[in-house]
């Protein structure tokens, strides 16, 4: 038990310097809801510390607020749009742009979402 106790901890303490790097600032998204159709607009991403960072979208005339969290190539984030509540799971490519899944819960399907760095 303790050997696994430690493991973990020594995971956990690999995972801090990736998932620290940095992954602010302001992007563009590209998008498709759940029937296909396209949306756009802008998301920012703001550190809250070394492993962790809030989330902001404008899109296609909405605005939702999130927390977020990097790991390696994994970044997550958990949302807010008026009453719904989503996630969406992205993986981290070699350019800084950001490729995910999400959805809605109590919703059946996903949509994607691309997030590219504003320069």
């Amino acid at each position: 038990m303790r050997k696994l106790v430690l493991s973990l901890a020594l995971l956990g303490l690999a995972a801090v310097p990736a998932a620290a790097q940095s992954i602010g600032g302001t992007y563009t998204v590209a998008g498709t809801n759940f029937d296909g159709s396209a949306y756009g607009g802008e998301a920012t991403i703001t550190l809250t510390s070394g492993t962790t960072c809030a989330i902001h979208w404008e899109t296609g005339g909405s605005s939702s607020d999130g927390i977020c969290m990097r790991n390696d190539d994994a970044f997550s984030a958990g949302y807010v749009m008026g009453k719904d509540i989503g996630l969406v799971v992205y993986k981290v490519a070699a350019d800084g742009s950001l490729h995910g899944l999400w959805t809605i819960a109590g919703k059946e399907g996903n949509g994607t979402e691309v997030l590219t760095p504003k320069k």
